[in-house]
């Protein structure tokens, strides 16, 4: 992976996390309580600036950052100041725990929104049915007997599903029998698919391939492509009546029925702009990334969705992705807790900063964009939950408190803290320990 994306991935999961702690801060000073430490980065102080009362400093790890209020430990000596964490009202303590994943819901959907405005594309197969096309060899869709032109209509409890669904209740899966209902034939048949144990990493990695049509990308000059009037856009259906359909392999399906021609001409039937075609064009031998072979001159891909929306086209959509992807990260956190997902798919942050990496390597800034947008409405979302420690846990006390009309004891607070902490580090370390894994085995 190349050296400068990791580090893109570092700052990406870095300035997340800051954003979060940036909420905490900022509603706490409007709420007038303390700060004494706004931190970039954790562990030893490097160097900063203190502006009375706080210090606002560099730490020497730079993975994020906090925020330390006055008073904001149960378990610390406190002198009942009105400026400490824990002499505000209760709904301004509220306000100050919300602040945090608030600011990175926030950021997600500004970040979405300002992608959408530049360039909003995704692959059509996405939006359509789920209709395989091929199936690769020795994989656990071959051996649960999917085959070419399987319509999935149900997978696990979604009814008549797009890819994108098939794909997401796919990811969120656990390793272990799927039952799957496929139309075939004109009839109905259920399948029993295995996942594998990493499908929440890769999730393609079922060995299905969607029933997906090529189009060209570009048509090179002075070629037999652009004189026989091919375009950019052109939907390939069929050379000589056979049709293009993907494959089971990595092999470009054009170019293997090509090489059987032996250079004679072939007739492409194409899709333009809805309206059929049939073009007569002669290939010759040239260069191409597997060697010598007969080539027509163009390069093909597959169908994107592209729109040019308004900026309040981007907000509202993206608005629509960000609800939708939180519905299905508590989908995913219910799934863990029921059993009915692994912890081996969850991504610790060297698993983060190692997808962001190779997320700009293969898709540039958009990729890093998309990614950062999830990594920020996961922080929000995931710091909601009603775990001590967490954002969530410290909203779920207070309206314990608000509840019975009184203050919790300083040891019962201890103890759900302690609690808490101990979840979280013992979490922590699965998941660190399945990040490290995974780079060991790839």
């Amino acid at each position: 992976m190349n050296i400068v994306w990791l580090l893109v991935g570092v700052v990406v999961l870095g300035v997340m996390v800051l954003v979060h702690e940036w909420g905490h801060f900022i509603v706490a000073k409007l709420c007038g309580v303390r700060v004494d430490i706004f931190s970039i980065g954790f562990g030893p102080r490097l160097f900063g600036l203190r502006r009375h009362p706080t210090d606002y400093r560099v730490s020497a790890l730079p993975l994020g950052g906090y925020v330390k209020m006055a008073g904001d430990n149960p378990g610390e000596e406190r002198c009942g100041a009105p400026d400490e964490f824990l002499s505000r009202p209760r709904w301004q303590r509220v306000l100050i725990a919300l602040a945090g994943p608030t600011m990175n819901v926030l950021m997600a959907v500004l970040l979405l929104t300002g992608l959408f405005y530049y360039r909003y594309e995704r692959p059509a197969f996405l939006e359509e049915p789920a209709v395989v096309g091929a199936v690769r060899p020795d994989s656990p869709a071959a051996r649960a007997g999917f085959e070419p032109g399987d319509r999935i209509v149900r997978f696990a409890q979604t009814v008549t599903p797009t890819w994108e669904e098939v794909l997401l209740e796919t990811a969120l899966g656990s390793s272990g029998a799927t039952r799957v209902e496929v139309e075939r034939a004109g009839g109905t048949t259920w399948l029993e698919l295995v996942l594998p144990e990493n499908i929440q990493e890769q999730p393609w990695e079922v060995g299905w391939v969607p029933d997906e049509r090529m189009v060209v990308q570009m048509v090179q000059p002075d070629t037999p492509a652009a004189a026989a009037g091919l375009q950019a856009g052109d939907v390939l259906k069929a050379l000589n009546g056979e049709p293009l359909r993907p494959s089971g392999t990595d092999s470009n399906p054009l170019s293997d029925k090509l090489q059987l021609t032996a250079g004679q001409p072939v007739v492409l039937s194409v899709n333009r702009q809805g309206v059929e075609q049939q073009i007569t064009v002669s290939p010759v031998y040239g260069d191409h990334p597997e060697g010598k072979r007969w080539v027509l001159g163009l390069n093909v891909g597959y169908r994107m969705v592209r729109k040019n929306l308004s900026l309040y086209q981007a907000f509202k959509t993206s608005a629509e992705e960000n609800w939708r992807n939180a519905g299905r990260m508590l989908a995913l956190v219910g799934r863990l807790f029921t059993g009915r997902a692994s912890l081996r798919g969850v991504q610790g942050p060297v698993g983060i900063v190692r997808f962001s990496g190779e997320a700009g390597e293969q898709g540039g800034v958009p990729a890093v964009v998309n990614l950062a947008v999830l990594i920020s409405l996961s922080l929000g979302i995931l710091n909601l939950l009603p775990i001590p420690v967490l954002d969530g846990g410290h909203i779920a006390l207070l309206a314990i408190e608000g509840g019975l009309q009184r203050d919790l004891s300083l040891g019962v607070k201890e103890r759900i803290i302690q609690a808490g902490l101990v979840f979280l580090l013992l979490l922590f370390a699965v998941v660190m320990y399945n990040d490290i894994a995974r780079i060991f085995t790839n």
